[in-house]
C-alpha cells in the first residue's frame, strides 16, 4: 500500500493564501499539507552597524500579517504552526515528526537566506524533497527576454524589452485542503514583548496607519482602486508627502507578500477595462517593474549590493563620522526637509518615495557617508523595507548603482516643489522654528 504524500510549506516573504505557489502545489501534490512561519531571532538582533536587523514598527506589522495568515490557512484546513526560532532548528524536527515528503518555498537568492537553507539540507534525509518557486515577481524569470547575467544595467533597457515580449503569468487559484487534513500540535504567534519591544501606539500623523496581512492588502486595494478610483490620478499625486491617499501604499504587503505583484497587475487590467486606462494605471504598473528590476539587480549582482563600490566596484573616499550619522537620524540636520522626512521615519516606520530620495542623496552625497550605514538604518527602521529595493534604491542614489547619470539632489529646490508651503515640515517639525 502506498504511503500518503505529507507537505510542509515553509512561508518567508510570501506571507499569502492567494496566487501562491507553494502553497497551490503543495495542495495539489500532497493528500495532507501543514505549514510553519519563523520568527528568525537573527532579524531582532543588532547589525555590524548598529542598528536592530528589524525594528518596532516592522515587527508589530509583520505580527499582524502572520497572524492574518494563520486565519486565513485555516479556512483551508491547513495548520500554521509559528517558531520564535531559527528555521534550521526546527524544520528537519518538524520533517521527521510529521513524515513530511517535500517541502515547499518561495526561492530565494540573498546570502543569509541561502545559507539557512543549506543549514537545513545537511540535516535532513535526501529523500526529502526541496521545492522551491519564484513567485514574487511580476515578470517571470523564465518568461524575461534576457539571462540573469545579461540583465541590463539600465532600468529602461530592461522595460522596454519586458513590455514588449513579456507577458505576466496568471495567478494561482487555491483550493481548501478535505477537513480531515491533520491538525497538530498547537503553537503560539510571539507578541511584541517576545520579540523584544514594547507595543505602542500609532502616530495619528503617519501616512501609512494600516496593518499587516492579506486581508488588510486586499481591502486597501479595493480602496484605492474601486471606491475612490485614485487610481486614476496615481501618477499626478504619487509624489505627495502627506495623508494615507497620495500613493497607493502597496510596498509594505508587497514586501512580506502579503499581496503579490501579479495580483495587482490584474486588479489593474480590469480597472482599465471596467473604469478608465490613462498614464496613471500605467504607471503603477510601472512602478512593479521597477521593484522586479532591484530583483534581478540583486540576482545578477549577489553580494555586491551590500558592498561599498556596489555593483559599478565605485572607490569614493566614503565618512563614517557618527556625530553627523546621529544628527541626520534624529533630524538635527542642516536641512529642514531632510529633518522632516527623518522624524517621520523614525515616529512612524515610514517614508515617502520622495522623501527616501532626497534624505539618501543628503546623507550620500552631501554629508559623504557611507551609504551602507543609511541603508543599514532604512532596514532596520522600514514597515516596508524589502532586501533588492531597499539596497537598490541606496546604490542608485549613491553614485554605485543603476544610476547612469550619477545625481545630486538639489534638497532646497525639492522643499520648494513638493513642499512649497512647508505643511509637511511644518507638521513633523512642530518643536523646530521655521
Amino acid at each position: 500500500m502506498q504511503k500518503k504524500q505529507k507537505g510542509l510549506v515553509w512561508f518567508r516573504n510570501d506571507l499569502r493564501v492567494n496566487d501562491n505557489q507553494s502553497l497551490t502545489n503543495a495542495i495539489d501534490e500532497n493528500e495532507t499539507v501543514i505549514a510553519v512561519y519563523f520568527f528568525d531571532p537573527r532579524h531582532y538582533e543588532e547589525t555590524r552597524f548598529g542598528f536592530k536587523k528589524t525594528e518596532k514598527f516592522r515587527a508589530k506589522f509583520l505580527i499582524e500579517s502572520v497572524t492574518a495568515l494563520k486565519q486565513n490557512l485555516e479556512k483551508l484546513n491547513i495548520p500554521l504552526l509559528v517558531y520564535h526560532q531559527k528555521p534550521e532548528d526546527s524544520i528537519p524536527e518538524i520533517i521527521a515528526q510529521n513524515e513530511i515528503n517535500s517541502v515547499y518555498f518561495q526561492e530565494e537568492w540573498t546570502s543569509e537566506e541561502i545559507e539557512v537553507l543549506q543549514n537545513i539540507k545537511v540535516k535532513v534525509p535526501d529523500s526529502i524533497s526541496f521545492k522551491s518557486t519564484y513567485n514574487q515577481f511580476l515578470f517571470h524569470p523564465e518568461d524575461i527576454p534576457f539571462s540573469i547575467p545579461s540583465i541590463p544595467n539600465v532600468f529602461t533597457q530592461f522595460r522596454n524589452q519586458c513590455e514588449k515580449s513579456t507577458k505576466v503569468r496568471p495567478e494561482f487559484a487555491v483550493q481548501p485542503m478535505l477537513k480531515e487534513n491533520w491538525t497538530t500540535h498547537k503553537t503560539v504567534i510571539p507578541t511584541m514583548e517576545t520579540l523584544g519591544f514594547t507595543d505602542f501606539e500609532t502616530d495619528s500623523r503617519t501616512a501609512f496607519p494600516f496593518r499587516g496581512g492579506e486581508n488588510e492588502a486586499l481591502k486597501r486595494l479595493e480602496h484605492y482602486f474601486w471606491e475612490t478610483k485614485k487610481l486614476s490620478v496615481y501618477k499626478l499625486t504619487r509624489n505627495g508627502l502627506i495623508g494615507t491617499d497620495f500613493s497607493s501604499k502597496f510596498s509594505p504587503w508587497l514586501a512580506n507578500g502579503s499581496i503579490s505583484a501579479k495580483t495587482i497587475y490584474w486588479k489593474i487590467n480590469k480597472y482599465e477595462q471596467e473604469v478608465e486606462k490613462n498614464e496613471s494605471t500605467y504607471w503603477l504598473i510601472f512602478e512593479l517593474v521597477w521593484r522586479d528590476y532591484f530583483k534581478y539587480v540583486s540576482m545578477k549582482n549577489g553580494n555586491s549590493i551590500f558592498k561599498i563600490g556596489g555593483i559599478l566596484d565605485k572607490n569614493y573616499d566614503w565618512k563614517t563620522n557618527q556625530f553627523t550619522i546621529t544628527n541626520w537620524i534624529n533630524g538635527n540636520s542642516l536641512e529642514p526637509f531632510v529633518n522632516a522626512n527623518m522624524i517621520e521615519l523614525q515616529q512612524t516606520g515610514w517614508m515617502s518615495n520622495r522623501g527616501r530620495q532626497n534624505v539618501a542623496s543628503y546623507f550620500a552625497k552631501n554629508l559623504l557617508l557611507d551609504w551602507r550605514i543609511g541603508a543599514a538604518y532604512f532596514e532596520a527602521m522600514l514597515i516596508d523595507y524589502d532586501v533588492h529595493s531597499n539596497y537598490g534604491n541606496w546604490m542608485y542614489v549613491s553614485g554605485v548603482g543603476n544610476d547612469p547619470r550619477d545625481r545630486k539632489f538639489n534638497i532646497k529646490l525639492q522643499a520648494e516643489n513638493y513642499d512649497g508651503q512647508s505643511k509637511f515640515q511644518k507638521l513633523w517639525l512642530q518643536q523646530q522654528l521655521f
